[in-house]
């Protein structure tokens, strides 16, 4: 067996609304959530790449149990994808693979694309993503150059709004379920029109009721954290914004 961690601050439990900034990962905001709550035990509900930002749920204490619960409450993200090249890691980071048109999508044939894809579909996760292949993280065998191809699985797309278009940008807003790969989706598209298809920015604005309103920028998480800070593990009380201070 191994040996159990020990956590210094076993009083503090609830949620911190993050707005995670561009860079760093989900656990990086975790590793500084811990140390500002005193080595609290500290999680997250739902990985935010380093290229995205926004809205991520960090639980402490004893709503470290509420993780899956939060992970499965439906989310909205905004995101701006490019339409003139694929990329092997579907966004800005994987090198670009220019495609060649005959003339830009229309915005009736972006908007038709956009509604065949909401709804209940198949969707293959990204090469560069944590799925497990085989006892292995699939980016670290992609990064070694292995040939693996991940199967397709249903995700739910509650809808996507066109915010803006202008060849090859566009921004949308999207609604959906658990385990949807926004990367993926931007790849679909692409797909769908006869175009490329990656994401160059995506934002998280909410999980459930947890809103990007409600979220502090991860330079301003008081230090020491203190229950003031949080908000209420579901199911204990509504949420609401953290009474330490002005939400970011």
């Amino acid at each position: 067996m191994g040996r159990r961690v020990r956590y210094d601050n076993t009083t503090l439990h609830g949620l911190l609304i993050v707005d995670k900034p561009l860079g760093v990962t989900s656990m990086d905001v975790c590793r500084v959530v811990r140390r500002r709550a005193g080595n609290c035990k500290t999680g997250h509900a739902g990985t935010l790449d380093p290229l995205a930002t926004g809205v991520l749920i960090v639980c402490l204490g004893n709503a470290t149990k509420a993780v899956d619960q939060l992970m499965g409450q439906t989310k909205v993200y905004e995101t701006t994808v490019d339409l003139s090249a694929f990329t092997n890691t579907d966004d800005a980071e994987g090198e670009r693979e220019p495609v060649d048109i005959a003339a830009p999508p229309s915005e009736a044939d972006v908007r038709a694309a956009l509604d065949d894809l909401t709804g209940d579909i198949q969707q293959a996760p990204p090469l560069y993503s944590a799925i497990k292949v085989n006892g292995q993280r699939a980016y670290k065998l992609a990064r070694q150059g292995s040939d693996i191809e991940l199967p397709k699985r249903p995700v739910r797309i509650d809808r996507i709004d066109l915010l803006r278009y202008d060849w090859p940008m566009l921004d949308l807003r999207i609604t959906c379920g658990k385990g949807t790969y926004i990367r993926s989706l931007a790849r679909q598209i692409g797909e769908a029109l006869g175009t490329g298809g990656y994401l160059t920015a995506l934002r998280r604005t909410a999980i459930g009721e947890y809103t990007i309103d409600m979220a502090t920028p991860l330079d301003d998480i008081a230090e020491p954290i203190t229950d003031n800070d949080v908000v209420p593990t579901p199911g204990t009380k509504n949420p609401s914004p953290p009474s330490g201070g002005e939400a970011g």
